[in-house]
């Protein structure tokens, strides 16, 4: 089966204002695990901009051929093959010392959100950063009647998508000892949400 190489406007429009928190945080990490990768955009982005970072792309399998072709069209050395992950079923073997994921939360039915952050420690090493980015809601409100509409959408039907509670995601990162560092506001009404794992600690 022939696959069109996949593209993803908004990723070519936030991959800047993400990589600056990337910098930020990750500057000091070497192995990285990205949950839900979609076009594989960002995994291109950011291992070009930051070759110490090996970047290990991973997505359900229907996503898995186009992050390949566009992970084998950029020939980087710190983009290892990406890997089939659903979070409901197996995870990886390695740890990692920094876990990131884009626009996935929303995406997820909520059991499926409290799954990802349950397993999260099996791939975690003690001192790893996770870094979350995509929209949020605050007690309970939106942040832009844009993402309010986008909530609906995602809804529509009875589906189990939409629009995350911060509250709710930074307890359920709490229960796996993972401390906040920031809650960074984005362009586009988005949020960079950054834990650390293990002891509290400044940066």
């Amino acid at each position: 089966m022939i696959f069109d190489k996949p593209y993803s406007p908004a990723c070519e429009r936030n991959r800047e204002p993400i990589e600056s928190v990337l910098r930020k945080y990750f500057a000091d990490r070497r192995q990285v695990l990205e949950i839900g990768s979609g076009t594989g955009q960002h995994a291109v982005h950011f291992a070009a901009a930051m070759p110490q970072l090996v970047w290990q792309c991973t997505d359900r399998e229907p996503y898995v051929p186009g992050i390949r072709m566009w992970l084998e069209e950029a020939a980087l050395a710190n983009t290892p093959a990406p890997l089939v992950l659903d979070v409901n079923e197996g995870w990886p073997v390695q740890t990692f010392d920094a876990v990131f994921s884009a626009n996935t939360l929303h995406i997820m039915g909520w059991p499926e959100v409290e799954t990802m952050f349950e397993r999260l420690p099996s791939v975690l090493s003690a001192d790893a950063r996770v870094m979350i980015y995509g929209p949020f809601r605050y007690q309970g409100q939106h942040t832009s009647a844009s993402n309010a509409a986008f909530d609906q959408a995602l809804r529509e039907g009875g589906s189990p998508s939409g629009i995350r509670d911060a509250e709710a995601v930074i307890a359920l990162a709490a229960g796996i000892g993972l401390h906040l560092l920031e809650d960074c506001p984005m362009p586009a009404n988005n949020r960079c949400l950054v834990w650390q794992r293990g002891a509290e600690t400044s940066s």
